[in-house]
């Protein structure tokens, strides 16, 4: 699924509105129908509802919700804040079809706010995407008197004050909003973690914009959902053996860390890995044959930790390094000679991109389009250095994957990946109860097998990350978020996969 700029979004609607020949009004009116419709279905009529509309297209679409809801036998109360002499022509047509029942208060000054009740639903129709400066005076006013309130905030489209697709500036008011329903395709802004405050749950309601305009506008930057991942998953032919499906390679674990190189190299192996081998310090020998016994299992020269690579590399298809890996002087130095020799890709996470983080020479040594980096936030600040805020973030992501022609994974709710092309995919999989130790070992073993299974580093990417977050989904389900551990996910992969080719 496309991301789309704001100005994109004005270009889809201009598009849609030209092509079916229809008036602007029109399309207003389907996503004020699209919104009632989920509104109806999440607060009963019981509830008083405040609309607060500002004069531009968003404010229209807050009096054409509030006639809707009027229809629908909620008790509506409208504010429209600000200065309505330069209203839209679409803003003044829903108010002059606003019913009479419908009570209309002008608010030209603060004083004139109402007081809101405790168990209202209030309904954000201030500013939309539009917006290109810092809200402030009496719109400012309205936004703060909503966020001091207790009620429930509802944001049409995107809370106002919020900026679409660049940073915010600070001296700009947001609504807080609870809920947050926008129109056909997610935006960026609600994808990001420095405004979880402000967008709240989000949701994402169809309005009939053009599929063709949809289709071939240019963008870099994608959601992941089920439909996408579908089309990446191969499906297994009659005679296949073990060895179509690759041969991984696992560098894992040090004294005291076993347990990361076992979630891997289960993780692996569920998720079609033909054949796996784990190579782990001498003391980790027995752990990794016991606790994994599908897996062949390389003890290491040095019982504490790696220092060295196994003999024929050339073999495997695809090799993962990282978890419990530890950053011994010894394991920097095999780090050095797998960047250095290794013909298939790797997939570098925990300790091994912590050594990357703190080695210029390492760094130069990461072979071009081959890598896939797995770092969590701290990791990737060693990487890249400190971000200013989330939009910084993303673009220091895609400087160091055109730089270093690699592919990373960073990961935290809707995990984003960057690509060399300067791609982003951000994840619409997974729970707050996988911010738990080991997941991220597991989903280094995901896109390992998948890498060995010859899917390019890019889809890969996608399709492990969009598996890991459904696996713990599954898991939460069964056992909630707040006592998921990693092994619940990977127990909960085989799922995972069976609902990727349910129909």
């Amino acid at each position: 699924m496309k991301i789309l700029t704001a100005a994109q979004t004005r270009e889809a609607d201009k598009f849609t509105i030209a092509h079916e020949g229809i008036a602007s009004l029109a399309l207003m009116e389907r996503a004020a129908k699209a919104f009632t419709g989920w509104f109806e279905n999440k607060f009963t009529p019981a509830r008083q509802v405040f609309v607060f509309c500002g004069p531009g297209n968003n404010g229209g679409d807050g009096l054409a919700v509030a006639r809707l809801l009027h229809q629908r036998q909620y008790q509506v109360q409208v504010f429209v804040v600000g200065d309505t002499t330069k209203a839209s022509p679409d803003f003044n047509a829903n108010r002059e079809a606003l019913p009479k029942q419908v009570n209309l208060t002008e608010v030209t000054a603060a004083s004139a706010l109402p007081a809101l009740p405790a168990d209202a639903c209030c309904i954000d129709a201030l500013f939309g995407t539009g917006l290109n400066r810092p809200v402030t005076g009496l719109y400012a006013a309205a936004i703060e008197h909503l966020n001091n309130s207790t009620s429930c905030i509802t944001a049409i489209d995107i809370p106002s004050g919020l900026y679409t697709d660049s940073q915010t500036p600070p001296e700009g008011a947001i609504v807080q909003a609870a809920y947050t329903v926008s129109f056909e395709l997610p935006k960026l802004a609600f994808l990001l973690p420095q405004h979880e405050t402000f967008v709240g749950e989000w949701h994402v309601v169809p309005i009939g914009l053009s599929p063709e305009f949809i289709d071939q506008v240019p963008t870099d930057t994608y959601f992941t959902i089920l439909p996408d991942v579908q089309r990446l998953l191969k499906p297994r032919r009659k005679f296949s053996h073990k060895g179509t499906f690759g041969h991984a390679l696992l560098l894992c674990g040090s004294y005291g860390k076993m347990g990361a190189a076992v979630l891997a190299a289960r993780a692996c192996l569920r998720s079609g890995i033909g054949l796996l081998t784990v190579q782990v310090p001498s003391a980790g020998y027995t752990v990794l044959q016991t606790a994994v016994p599908e897996a062949m299992t390389l003890a290491d020269g040095n019982k504490k930790y790696l220092s060295s690579l196994p003999a024929q590399l050339e073999n495997y298809s695809a090799i993962g390094a990282g978890p419990g890996l530890g950053q011994e002087k010894a394991t920097r130095t095999m780090l050095g000679q797998l960047l250095a020799s290794a013909t298939q890709p790797l997939v570098l996470d925990a300790d091994a991109i912590n050594l990357v983080a703190g080695s210029e020479n390492l760094k130069a040594q990461l072979p071009k389009n081959k890598v896939i980096l797995t770092p969590h936030p701290k990791e990737f600040e060693r990487l890249v250095g400190k971000s200013e805020n989330d939009y910084d973030r993303l673009e220091r992501l895609k400087a160091f994957c055109s730089r270093h022609s690699c592919y990373i994974v960073l990961k935290g709710n809707h995990t984003v990946i960057g690509t060399p092309a300067g791609k982003l995919f951000f994840n619409s999989t997974g729970n707050p109860g996988m911010a738990t130790g080991g997941t991220g070992d597991a989903l280094t073993g995901i896109i390992t097998a998948l890498v060995a299974q010859q899917y390019s580093l890019e889809d890969a990417c996608v399709l492990g990350v969009y598996l890991h977050g459904l696996a713990g989904d599954v898991a939460a389900f069964s056992v909630g978020e707040i006592a998921l551990v990693a092994s619940d996910l990977i127990k909960n992969l085989p799922m995972a996969f069976r609902k990727l080719t349910q129909v």
